[in-house]
Formats: structure tokens, C-alpha cells, sequence
């Protein structure tokens, strides 16, 4: 059983005997947060906010489905997420944070990072794919280019879903029993098995240089997901004062209904199979 928090939001019963929120209660609470994501939505769009949320930890901490969570319910021109490949060779000969830069939030968004330019800090250093003059300039130049964009007035939050080894282990038991799953253990995910020791030094070091006042990291106990996209949307929706108001009801006038017995019909080969 977990040991409690002085936080926690629901009595002993609404857990299983392995301290996990039952399943009802938190499909329950996570679309109550969804309504809430809703209403910060709105703020956003109406007060023209420009919000950054970075999404770091290592693989198969649950990432992008707390991200997949949050954008379940909300407008994708407003919520967007950015996942980006590896970087061509015309990126590469960019300064670093370029190919960041052009996806940062214009007024009235929220861009959710699925990764970001930690990139440098925690694969690129421990895969060899970044030079240690490279991963020391960034060490120093980050704090500043997070600084400018703060200074600009883009919100920004980084969070940093912490998974045990067991539990990482697990996840990938799990994904390569599953055919439908097993996309998501790339080569990178194989190697990153064998040097966690060195992961967890590169982490430590980068939390030593970017843990900043103005751009704190949030640590997210990811062993359990139910836990984990609750606390980090719980955590992301308190970092506003937004209206709590729910959307009006939009007044939907009567319909005309409209006959029209000249218009000639798709022929029916036109129609995909109708298997369902």
C-alpha cells in the first residue's frame, strides 16, 4: 500500500488493495479534469496566453499519455502537441534551439513539448550524439534561452515523469507482448535498458543546471499512470486563474429541414463495404 499524502484527494476505499485508484473513480476525476482543461481553454483564447509545457522522463514513463489526456477534449489549433524526429542535416547545422523556436506559441495557444530541446541534455549526451562541448553549452545557454522566453511572457512549465526500473521494465514486457504496442519500442528505447545508470547521472546534472526559479522542474511519480496524468493535470490546471465558468449553451435555432427530390444520389459502388 502507498503511504499517504496529507494531499491526497480520495479516502482509503476508492483505492484496490495494491494503493491504486480504482478504475470508475478515475475515469470519473479525469473527466472532471477534462471539463476543467475545457474552461482553461477558453482563458487562454480569451486573455491571448502563450503557454509552453514541456514533457521530459524517460522511456515508457508515461509521457504521452498524460499529453494524449490532456488533448483528448480540447481544439487541436489551440492544444497542439509537438513530436519531432530526429533532426535533418540542415537542422543540425542550426543553432540548437532554432528548430524549437519555430514552434513556440503565438497568442491564445498552448504547445505541449513530447520532448524538447532536453533532447541534448539526456539522450544526445548519454547516445554520444552530442559532443561534451556541445552538452556543456547547453548546460550554460539554456537557463538563458528559457529566461528570454519567460522574459517575453510565454508561461512556461517543464515536468519530469520519474519511473522506477521495475516499473520501465514492465511497461516494456508489456508493449512487446502487445503487436499493437510494439511500435513504440524503437532501438532507442533497447539501448536506453542497458545504460539506466548512466541516464539517471545525465538527469542529475541537468536538473542541477536548469532546476531555475523562474523555470522550475515538477517532478511526477509516474509508477502509477492513473496517478501520474491526474497529478500533472491537477498540477498544470492550478498554475492559472482561469474562469471556472462552463461554456454557454449555444442557442441552436429550429431547423429548417430541406427536401430536395431533384438531387441524384451517390450510386451505391460509390460506398465503401459497410462491414460494421
Amino acid at each position: 500500500m502507498q503511504l499517504l499524502s496529507p494531499s491526497r484527494r480520495f479516502s482509503d476505499d476508492a483505492y484496490d488493495k495494491h494503493g491504486i485508484l480504482r478504475k470508475e473513480i478515475y475515469e470519473k476525476e479525469l473527466a472532471r479534469l477534462k471539463e476543467e482543461l475545457a474552461k482553461l481553454q477558453r482563458t487562454i483564447t480569451d486573455e491571448g496566453l502563450r503557454i509552453v509545457v514541456l514533457f521530459e522522463g524517460r522511456d515508457a514513463a508515461g509521457k504521452g499519455g498524460t499529453i494524449k489526456r490532456i488533448t483528448e477534449k480540447t481544439n487541436p489549433r489551440i492544444v497542439r502537441t509537438v513530436a519531432l524526429g530526429k533532426p535533418s542535416d540542415r537542422e543540425r547545422s542550426q543553432w540548437y534551439f532554432q528548430r524549437y523556436v519555430s514552434h513556440l506559441p503565438a497568442a491564445g495557444e498552448m504547445v505541449l513539448f513530447d520532448r524538447s530541446w532536453y533532447n541534448r541534455a539526456g539522450v544526445e549526451r548519454v547516445m554520444g550524439f552530442a559532443t561534451a562541448e556541445e552538452v556543456a553549452l547547453f548546460m550554460h545557454t539554456c537557463p538563458e534561452f528559457e529566461h528570454m522566453l519567460v522574459e517575453e511572457g510565454i508561461i512556461l512549465l517543464k515536468y519530469w515523469f520519474s519511473v522506477s526500473e521495475e516499473t520501465q521494465e514492465q511497461r516494456f514486457q508489456a508493449r512487446a507482448a502487445d503487436p499493437a504496442k510494439r511500435w513504440k519500442i524503437s532501438p532507442m528505447d533497447l539501448k536506453s535498458r542497458e545504460l539506466w545508470a548512466e541516464y539517471s547521472r545525465a538527469k542529475d546534472e541537468m536538473l542541477r543546471y536548469t532546476d531555475l526559479p523562474y523555470a522550475p522542474w515538477r517532478m511526477v511519480d509516474a509508477d502509477v499512470k492513473r496517478h501520474a496524468r491526474l497529478n500533472c493535470i491537477s498540477n498544470l490546471l492550478e498554475q492559472f486563474d482561469y474562469s471556472r465558468d462552463l461554456p454557454p449553451v449555444p442557442d441552436l435555432p429550429p431547423r429548417e429541414w430541406s427536401h430536395d427530390d431533384n438531387r441524384t444520389a451517390k450510386p451505391h459502388e460509390s460506398y465503401i463495404d459497410r462491414l460494421y
